[in-house]
């Protein structure tokens, strides 16, 4: 590759195409970004360029391009409001007629011919020594909320867009406040799981909260991962975001199981009991020793219902796949990333490209991919809709990105960008900036395809979250991209179509009565939190972002639309930070020095002290200091507050000293793995758990 200098075209042509060439960081200092990493990040965009003539040539292209096409791919229409679409034609069309057909969403055509000589001009641009025009097209209304498309015939041309009509803000269900409690599934075990929480034991969970008037219950993302080798646990690099993992089946509750003397022998068999025994025991969740086993039983149960489908069964599986029609393509992947024993890029062709055929796969395994992803279907609806009759809501997590190897990788290939992955610049708490290893979306492509992938993984969690969030919610305005090769540090900023975004999010929230949560800790732009705002998506209120001694905005009553917790699974836990073991921790990890540790314990020691006092002021606390009487201060506040949403962490209920992630870590931590340190049985029954979530729910009401 040849070296780029800094030029004017280059930089320009990086800034048309939404790479951001400078930023500001964390602490306010503007960071320029190399030519190479622009380069790069163009290179994934599509628009590859070697040279300053090279550039000029694309710059010149990139700037035309617009006024070629005679309509956006996508058009919003803010409803209550007029709608219009700015349509681009040359001047010597602009006297002409057009025709317009705009099919709604539910199947009615409405047409009409537009005259352009009366519609009001937008702008001029001169193309290839030819004057373009573009004006402002009204649109027939009012529009229903939903996906419709436009279909525009020039006389030279036409153009297909979809067109969003959304209401302004998200879902709201109006204004009474609740709160809920949070815990990783994978750590919530009972007596009867297999040493990691299942979806029955997430129902006795919501059961049990609701007794104390809990309607909420928090976990982190359900989607499948890989889990045998390599086994990588993480939630947020899933295997694909359309679908639920296996892993947390409840084998005995599907209806099979009942009719199989070969599943319920080999659960009873002196093997399996020891297993499921060393399974509980063990300290850490063990995903291959657990899933290995779970599946032994659901092939079983799987070729059961193969062998023998019931009438009723059997429509019931065909139903569930024509209201999922990929999922017997994922199914088919699975499969063949099974018999290939190899991730999809080492595939052969043309599987490798997406085309899979007879002898890619076994028979068996895809019909055990299938049937375990229909029984997970059934029981994400079985819990939710339980939770639904009780008044309760499931806050699910939809993550950022989706892993590499995954399905949603291999089926939109197009649509992920190549050569470089998602991360975040430096900050005051990862100074070398961070590569997350998992490919960002394509904006332009995701445009085209009238952002389809990104409508369909809302779909696949509001069909059962009363609450969704929204993982690094910057993302819908801008990603950080960092090309292949080079140090997070060197990544660059790439823009997003935010308002497309936006109002799809508020299409789907009403249209399933779910409440949005953006994700905006960290280093995030103020304009952010102003989107959120307008658009009525709740933000995070995280009182450990807020341990600043000078302000101790803890004790400042935030606004109504924000879910109030104490910490995050990114976070420690509330003792551990009241002991400073977090700042102990990063100095082992290399992540601070003996300097920066010093400054630290400093901080923290005067936001102790100033957030006691403040709790003394305020009658919340007296008498003798301990973490367990601080923690239960704190929660009455956050309790009392105008907080739309509160969460309590569980953990911090029996004063867990150990995080559930370590960010910037592998294997220096048993991340994703660490299970809860009481059992459910242990920890429902425990008085101080009980009388905190009492006095929740009495400050709540």
């Amino acid at each position: 590759m040849s070296r780029l200098r800094p030029s004017l075209p280059f930089a320009a042509l990086a800034r048309l195409c939404g790479v951001q060439t400078a930023y500001y960081d964390v602490t306010h200092k503007r960071r320029q970004a190399s030519p190479e990493a622009l380069h790069l990040a163009l290179k994934a965009l599509g628009v590859p360029v070697e040279t300053r003539k090279e550039a000029s040539t694309a710059l010149r292209d990139r700037r035309q391009a617009p006024w070629k096409r005679l309509a956006e791919p996508v058009v919003v229409a803010w409803r209550p409001g007029s709608a219009h679409v700015e349509v681009r034609l040359p001047q010597s069309q602009a006297e002409a007629s057009l025709d317009c057909h705009l099919k709604m969403e539910r199947g009615e055509v409405r047409s009409w011919r537009a005259d352009l000589s009366s519609l009001p001009a937008a702008g001029t641009a001169e193309v290839e020594g030819a004057r373009y025009v573009s004006k402002l097209l009204p649109l027939p209304g009012p529009l229903p909320w939903g996906y419709h498309t436009l279909t525009l015939e020039a006389p030279r041309g036409q153009a297909e867009s979809m067109v969003i009509a959304a209401p302004r803000g998200a879902y709201i269900p109006g204004e009474r406040k609740s709160w809920g409690i949070f815990l990783p599934l994978y750590a919530l075990h009972s007596q009867r799981s297999w040493g990691a929480g299942d979806l029955t034991d997430l129902e006795a969970l919501l059961e049990w909260e609701a007794e104390f008037g809990g309607e909420i219950a928090a976990t982190l993302p359900l989607l499948p991962t890989f889990l045998d080798d390599p086994c990588d646990p993480s939630p947020y690099t899933p295997a694909s975001r359309l679908f639920w993992s296996e892993f947390y089946l409840d084998v005995t509750r599907i209806p099979e199981f009942a009719r199989s003397q070969e599943a319920q022998s080999l659960l009873r068999s002196a093997e399996a009991g020891r297993e499921m025994e060393r399974l509980r025991a063990a300290p850490l969740v063990d995903y291959r020793g657990a899933m290995g086993l779970k599946r032994r039983v659901l092939e079983e149960l799987a070729k059961r219902f193969f062998q023998e489908p019931s009438g009723e069964r059997q429509a019931a599986l065909e139903r569930f796949a024509g209201d999922s029609p990929l999922v017997e393509d994922y199914a088919r992947f699975r499969a063949t990333m099974e018999h290939q024993q190899a991730p999809w890029p080492r595939w052969p062709l043309p599987a490798r490209n997406g085309d899979l055929r007879s002898g890619d796969y076994t028979d068996d395994a895809y019909r055990y991919h299938l049937y375990v992803q229909w029984q997970a279907h059934q029981q994400m609806e079985e819990v939710a809709s339980a939770a639904r009759r009780r008044g309760q809501r499931l806050y699910l997590d939809l993550p950022l990105g989706v892993h590499p190897d995954g399905y949603d990788v291999w089926r939109e290939q197009a649509l992920f960008a190549q050569g470089v992955s998602a991360g975040a610049p430096p900050d005051s708490f990862f100074i070398k900036g961070q590569d997350w290893g998992f490919p960002p979306l394509h904006p332009e492509r995701s445009r085209e395809q009238h952002h389809r992938y990104f409508i369909a993984c809302l779909r696949h969690h509001l069909r059962h979250a009363g609450l969704l969030r929204i993982d690094h919610v910057m993302g819908l305005h801008r990603l950080f991209w960092v090309p292949q090769g080079m140090e997070a540090r060197e990544g660059v900023y790439v823009q997003y179509p935010a308002e497309e975004l936006y109002a799809i999010l508020s299409v789907e929230s009403h249209r399933h009565q779910a409440i949005i949560v953006g994700e905006n800790l960290g280093t995030v732009p103020a304009y952010v939190d102003r989107s959120l705002a307008q658009h009525r998506l709740q933000r995070m209120d995280v009182a450990q972002y807020k341990a600043t001694p000078d302000t101790n905005q803890l004790l400042v009553p935030g606004p109504a639309d924000i879910v109030a917790s104490l910490n995050t699974h990114d976070m420690p836990t509330f003792v551990a930070f009241w002991q400073r073991l977090d700042i102990e921790d990063r100095l082992a990890l290399g992540l601070l020095t003996e300097s920066e540790v010093k400054g630290e314990r400093e901080r923290r020691e005067a936001f102790k002290e100033a957030l006691l006092g403040g709790l003394r002021r305020q009658g919340l606390l007296a008498g003798h200091v301990t973490p367990e009487r601080v923690l239960r201060a704190c929660l009455d506040r956050l309790s009392a507050s105008t907080a739309r949403v509160m969460l309590i962490a569980l953990e911090d209920l029996w004063q867990e000293t150990q995080p559930q992630n370590v960010p910037g870590t592998t294997t220096e931590r048993p991340n994703w793995r660490r299970k809860a340190r009481h059992g459910f049985e242990t920890f429902s029954r425990m008085p101080s758990v009980i009388q905190t979530l009492k006095d929740v729910a009495s400050f709540r009401s």
